[in-house]
């Protein structure tokens, strides 16, 4: 409907696989699942249901009436009550046994712990692929020489792959949070009201022990491995804020990594990906502006402002539960997994085609080496007989002047030109050329390259590799 707000999250930008995780059909079907854990449970501890009604649940699991549960939420004003109600009109043998001793909670929070789960190992399965596109690119430049920035100021040399392995980095911290958060993910379980399991209690006759088998079996119903083992009416707010955590955090790798891209781009070292047909301004056709990269930058900044939201509700929550949530969970939760999915397709269709200028990379670090060079100039010349504190002032004289030249008059840096004509150096220009060599200048930065993606890096590609070959297609 072009009348109605809707998300750009959905239209523009997440994936069609995040978009139905957090969809309200995996919401109210993973509801139904639950409903028949809960119902199989019982019966295996010894409540009154019947093989026919737990048959008359499965069949219907997956054909939610979506109709009658609207109706009803319009009179009764709660949405599980609603769907309870509409199981049952489908499966009236059952009806009597739906949701028995369960809250709201049970349903809701422990589809919010699923959802999440899957959310998260969609966003690993992703992230795997990115790694994968990163480190092909790392290996391929490897030993590519270019001039490295401190404060964006010239310093010394680096290589092209070894700068990729920074942006590597970061996102193989992101993996190990992510790792670690999918590991200590657990259902609520079925904790009642105040979660004491209080009508559980009264269910099974004060059998502890069954009462406790309860939480066990569902969580392995339902593919976990196991449940909290205390709780309100619902799981603690921090894992809403540990999970944004993570999200925010590959969030921020990710901006950082098209804040150096956009620079390099100016630098017309590295572009992005751009289309035969795209357009770059509506003013001027020549431009090719880091559109991708940018709406990664400003994705970036709305997830990591987004993962305060559930910090906020983890710390305003009253006692065994407070309703002031419920709204913003909503929101906050499903957007961060949305926004971060589109920023994670971005970013795998960006690294998949980028646009390397080696006569560029060459030039810039060309023009600056002769100041970097000039350690190495002086021990040459030491060797040769000189004297290492005047030819330390010569060089700072010669340096000085030299990038006058550069600065102030616009003209090439002829450092060496002038180190040559120097009697005190007792260096002629081919040695100068042998010594302008950037790859005596880059240190270890290809064994630390090579080293990273061996150890660290191809570890995880190994462990996952069946999740890598993914496709993403940007819509817009």
């Amino acid at each position: 409907m072009k009348n109605t707000y809707e998300t750009p999250l959905n239209s523009r930008y997440a994936s069609a696989e995040m978009q139905y995780i957090f969809s309200p059909d995996f919401k109210f079907k993973t509801w139904r699942k639950l409903w028949i854990a809960l119902a199989e449970t019982e019966k295996e501890l010894g409540l009154n249901i019947t093989d026919e009604q737990i048959a008359e649940l499965k069949a219907n699991a997956d054909d939610i009436n979506y109709e009658v549960a609207q109706e009803r939420e319009k009179l009764v004003r709660h949405d599980v009550m609603s769907h309870v109600y509409a199981y049952g009109e489908q499966c009236p043998k059952a009806k009597p046994i739906i949701h028995l001793g369960a809250t709201s909670c049970y349903v809701g929070d422990n589809t919010d712990i699923i959802t999440m789960t899957e959310g998260l190992k969609l966003i690993r399965k992703k992230l795997v692929n990115l790694i994968k596109k990163l480190a092909d690119f790392a290996e391929e430049y490897k030993d590519m020489p270019c001039l490295a920035f401190t404060h964006f100021q010239p310093a010394q040399p680096t290589t092209v792959g070894k700068r990729a392995t920074l942006w590597l980095n970061d996102l193989l911290l992101d993996f190990a949070e992510l790792e670690f958060r999918i590991s200590r993910m657990r259902l609520l379980g079925s904790k009642g009201t105040t979660g004491t399991q209080a009508s559980f209690m009264e269910l099974f006759d004060n059998d502890t022990d069954k009462v406790k088998q309860l939480d066990v079996k569902i969580a392995e119903k339902m593919g976990f491995e196991g449940c909290y083992p205390v709780s309100g009416q619902t799981y603690s707010r921090k894992v809403d804020a540990q999970v944004l955590a993570v999200l925010s955090g590959i969030a921020q790798s990710a901006a950082k990594f098209t804040n150096d891209l956009r620079l390099l781009q100016n630098l017309k070292e590295i572009e992005e990906p751009f289309e035969k047909n795209q357009i770059g301004s509506s003013a001027m056709a020549y431009k090719r502006n880091p559109m991708r990269s940018e709406r990664i930058a400003s994705l970036a900044r709305y997830v990591i402002i987004d993962a305060q939201n559930p910090a906020l509700t983890a710390a305003t929550q009253w006692f065994e539960r407070t309703l002031d949530d419920s709204a913003n969970r909503r929101i906050s939760v499903a957007e961060a997994f949305l926004a971060t999915d589109a920023i994670l397709e971005l970013y795998i269709n960006i690294s998949s085609g980028l646009v390397v200028y080696p006569k560029m990379i060459e030039n810039r670090l060309m023009a600056e080496l002769p100041f970097m060079a000039t350690e190495n100039i002086m021990m040459e010349a030491v060797k040769r007989g000189g004297d290492r504190q005047e030819l330390h002032e010569k060089i700072r004289v010669h340096s000085m002047a030299a990038g006058k030249v550069v600065k102030q008059e616009g003209g090439k840096n002829d450092l060496l030109e002038r180190i040559a004509s120097d009697p005190a150096f007792g260096i002629d220009a081919d040695k100068l050329n042998e010594l302008m060599k950037p790859s005596l200048y880059v240190g270890r930065a290809v064994q630390q390259t090579e080293e990273f993606i061996r150890d660290d890096v191809r570890p995880i590609l190994e462990k996952y590799s069946d999740l890598l070959g993914l496709n993403v297609e940007i819509k817009v």
